[in-house]
């Protein structure tokens, strides 16, 4: 099974906290989905032998596209992979962007899942980061996609400077009268090269203590168990049934390819790749038959450490004997020695052969995965 990713990168303004490729030049966005198709044809070999089950738009904001783009882009995908007839087919919208119109037009050119972007229900924090909408464009959006959508999900950020645990329970309360399937939650982050990583070495941002960030992630964690959701990755949480199939595959190290300026893709065994951050050299390289595409082969230690990371978020934890089927009797060993420590803290325990986080040490996953990956032994 593999999954296809749709980058397309435009955005009506630059969100402060975004280190994703995107272009608030907006003279080629209206074409752009052409290009998309014409780099599937040249690349789809990539997954040759595959079945996909999810194909998934993101961005940028891939909800300035108008439907029958998408739709176009969908139809290539039939006309050149395998999919599953359970394919999951998932849309980033923004709030602005949502109207009923929209969302039916979506559902008639086999869109079946949205994912929408709210971040938060406070005017006065989606103004700091820079976002196109307001509280009311949010809460007006979710309801039209609870309306049109069964399967939705929405993205929240916590962590704001100056934010209180009473403010982020306000963000959730917003959802109490929605049976939301999906929720994907992250803490605000400063990436390289933003506008909030300048605003932070300026000091005209002040990042929010990181003791109140870690209560409400376990408020969340509450929370979302009172719902009925589960927390299958230490950003995600849905419904038995309703758990993401794209972001699933990524941390199951699924084949995946990616299309579009920035896209990454993955092999499913050893081999990354990436398209050109630049929108005016792909187009060029589309226009010669050639993407500009960079790569790494990763070691045997490289797949060990993602194996790690990757199944250390989720709740299906590392798996033993696929470490020591996939990397040898040295690599299990070695995983068993590291998380001794961690065993006898009660960051981990044991559920069979399977490596997990308890529910106490799961904001520290990070860097308890750091403590487990391999640095010594030859790869």
């Amino acid at each position: 099974m593999a999954s296809l990713y749709i980058h397309y990168p435009f955005c009506k303004q630059a969100c402060h906290y975004c280190n994703f490729h995107f272009s608030t030049k907006l003279d080629k966005a209206k074409t752009f989905h052409e290009l998309i198709i014409e780099e599937m044809a040249l690349r789809h070999t990539l997954l040759q032998g595959y079945e996909l089950e999810s194909i998934y738009f993101g961005g940028g904001s891939p909800s300035l596209m108008h439907p029958e783009a998408i739709g176009s882009i969908i139809q290539a995908a039939t006309d050149f992979f395998q999919l599953q007839q359970s394919v999951e087919i998932t849309v980033e919208l923004n709030p602005d962007d949502v109207n009923p119109t929209y969302l039916n037009d979506l559902l008639n050119q086999g869109v079946n899942r949205v994912s929408l972007g709210i971040q938060s229900f406070w005017s006065s924090e989606l103004q700091m980061m820079n976002r196109a909408h307001n509280a009311d464009q949010a809460k007006q959006a979710l309801k039209d996609c609870a309306q049109y959508f069964n399967n939705y999900s929405i993205d929240l950020i916590y962590g704001m400077p100056g934010s209180s645990l009473a403010d982020w329970q306000f963000n959730l309360d917003q959802l109490t009268a929605f049976e939301i399937p999906h929720i994907s939650a992250y803490a605000l982050t400063v990436e390289p090269q933003t506008a909030l990583a300048h605003k932070v070495a300026k000091g005209s941002v002040l990042l929010l203590e990181e003791e109140v960030v870690e209560a409400q992630y376990y408020h969340l964690l509450e929370q979302t168990q009172q719902w009925g959701l589960d927390n299958y990755e230490f950003s995600n949480f849905g419904k038995v049934g309703f758990y993401s199939i794209n972001n699933t595959n990524y941390w199951k190290r699924k084949p995946y390819l990616g299309l579009g300026p920035g896209a990454h893709s993955y092999d499913g065994r050893v081999t990354r790749s990436w398209n050109v951050s630049n929108n005016a050299l792909y187009v060029k390289g589309i226009g010669s038959k050639s993407v500009a595409i960079s790569q790494e082969i990763l070691s045997k230690k490289d797949c060990f450490n993602e194996t790690v990371m990757t199944g250390l978020r989720t709740q299906w934890g590392i798996d033993r004997r696929q470490v020591e089927k996939e990397f040898g009797l040295i690599y299990a060993e070695y995983l068993e020695q590291q998380a001794q420590s961690h065993l006898i803290d009660e960051n981990l325990f044991w559920d069979g052969d399977n490596l997990l986080v308890t529910d106490k040490a799961k904001f520290l996953t990070d860097g308890i995965a750091a403590d487990l990956f391999l640095i010594a032994l030859e790869s």
